[in-house]
């Protein structure tokens, strides 16, 4: 959808509150969406050439994409209460140029830790960029045009995770300039620039508004209680699962609870707390982040453990896996179309529980798969189960956020919002660490061995996604009126 800009405009009926340029600040916006999916998706299939190159343990493979996860779950908490304070456009500006900046840095990186620390700033300024674009986009469309603007997400969506893996195994393939790997991050830079660009020409220039002081100490013991649950899952394996492994992750647990009771607290003190408490009573939503956390768990970890199967067990190079997995996302794609043609306004619930069938037959299917065909399995003997899979997600994904959301009070959205986003890349960094330590942990039997027993370990988690379902409204809009 674009505007006519050379001539000049003139507001149609109901368009008067609009942003002139406001088309192509979505344009702006979307680039910075294709950023951050793209450098998801991109590291799961280049993991093992950026290990080959830079040395280190398996658990390299696992910190790069964990650490940006990690760090955008943390960050997206506070990103956009940012935006409120100091001004969407000038956050969107730093989170772009920062991401920009850490995207070089990690086309530089010369070791390991290099690389993870600059994953990790990637994931923070990517926090800080994201939550600004989707309050951009209501400050600058019209009621009756957000739909549309919205709506524009899907489909640049679909096309990047559909090219995106294909792009990354091509560029590591071609090894342009003796660049490899590097390039995945390198492409990023003129990508940011022109985002950068973009919005200091047609973003508006909002004004800080009102906006709630930062709960700082809530996010300190976040951060802690995350890395706590997180850390030992990735490197308790390399040493054989000592005492501190096990102590940090009780302690993960002690530090949520403090949260929990300093969260309270604080409410009761008359200050904003990071996450409202009362979001915790409510069935939608804690039925929405048990389902959630598998579930992302599962659909992380799975990109993951399928990415390290087809190059280190079959010897596939990074261009055929990414067009192996093109039948996922194509899955995904026709999905999200379908939902949005009325099934998930339809269906409500249903379509979750619809999807989450679809995607454990696809991963029963895979396993069978491998089974029957051992070593000569192929991109065409994959694709059903691949289909499945992706379909499955894709109507899983489309009504999920609706019919959580639409359990909160009014007042508490945005509390609500904040914290489901972030518990969803907090399970992206739990799938790398979890479903990423059961595979290396199997290896030594084999990586056929290895992705058996990971596959096993996935349908457990969508198996708890579908208890934790049962929680959630029935519809959308039946979850607004109850109170749930």
């Amino acid at each position: 959808m674009t505007t006519d800009l050379s001539a000049p405009h003139r507001a149609a009926p109901g368009e008067q509150d609009g942003h002139r340029w406001r088309w192509v600040a979505l344009a702006v916006i979307l680039a910075a969406e294709v950023m951050d999916l793209l450098d998801v998706l991109v590291t799961n299939l280049a993991g093992p050439a950026i290990r080959a190159d830079l040395g280190g343990s398996p658990a390299l493979i696992q910190w790069i994409g964990a650490g940006y996860t990690l760090a955008m779950a943390v960050g997206l908490v506070t990103g956009g209460r940012l935006g409120d304070l100091y001004g969407r456009r000038r956050m969107f500006l730093v989170g772009v140029l920062g991401f920009t900046a850490a995207s070089a840095l990690c086309a530089l990186a010369g070791s390991p830790a290099t690389l993870i620390s600059a994953r990790v700033a990637q994931g923070l300024f990517g926090a800080l960029l994201l939550p600004q674009g989707l309050g951009l986009i209501k400050e600058m469309f019209p009621p009756e045009q957000l739909a549309a603007a919205f709506g524009a997400f899907g489909p640049v969506m679909g096309i990047s995770a559909v090219g995106g893996p294909i792009l990354a195994g091509w560029l590591v393939d071609a090894d342009l300039a003796g660049t490899g790997w590097r390039a995945i991050f390198l492409i990023n830079v003129p990508l940011g620039l022109l985002a950068a660009l973009g919005a200091v020409r047609f973003l508006p220039a909002s004004r800080p508004g009102h906006a709630s002081r930062l709960d700082l100490p809530g996010v300190a013991l976040v951060s802690l209680g995350a890395v706590l649950l997180v850390y030992p899952l990735v490197q308790g394996r390399e040493h054989d699962w000592p005492g501190w492994a096990f102590a940090m992750l009780a302690g993960a647990a002690v530090v949520f609870a403090i949260f929990a009771r300093y969260e309270v607290v604080r409410q009761r003190a008359g200050r904003d707390p990071l996450v409202v408490p009362a979001l915790f009573r409510r069935r939608a939503f804690t039925g929405g982040l048990v389902a959630g956390l598998a579930f992302f768990t599962a659909l992380t970890g799975f990109s993951l453990v399928f990415s390290l199967y087809l190059q280190l067990g079959l010897g596939w190079s990074p261009l055929r896996t990414g067009l192996a997995g093109v039948p996922q996302a194509l899955g995904m794609v026709v999905a999200f179309v379908l939902a949005g043609a009325g099934l998930a306004q339809r269906f409500g619930r249903r379509l979750i529980h619809l999807g989450l069938v679809v995607v454990l037959a696809g991963v029963a299917g895979m396993l069978v798969t491998l089974d029957l065909a051992g070593d000569g399995v192929t991109p065409w003997r994959m694709a059903p189960a691949l289909l499945a899979v992706g379909f499955g997600m894709g109507l899983v994904m489309a009504p999920f956020f609706d019919i959580v959301l639409s359990g909160v009070a009014e007042e508490e959205t945005g509390s609500a919002s904040g914290t489901l986003t972030a518990v969803q890349q907090l399970g992206g960094a739990l799938g790398v660490a979890l479903l990423g330590t059961v595979f290396f942990d199997a290896t030594g039997q084999g990586v056929g061995h290895a992705v058996r027993v990971t596959l096993i370990a996935e349908l457990g988690l969508l198996a708890v996604t579908v208890l934790g379902a049962f929680l959630l409204p029935r519809r959308a809009r039946e979850g607004a009126a109850a109170g749930h």
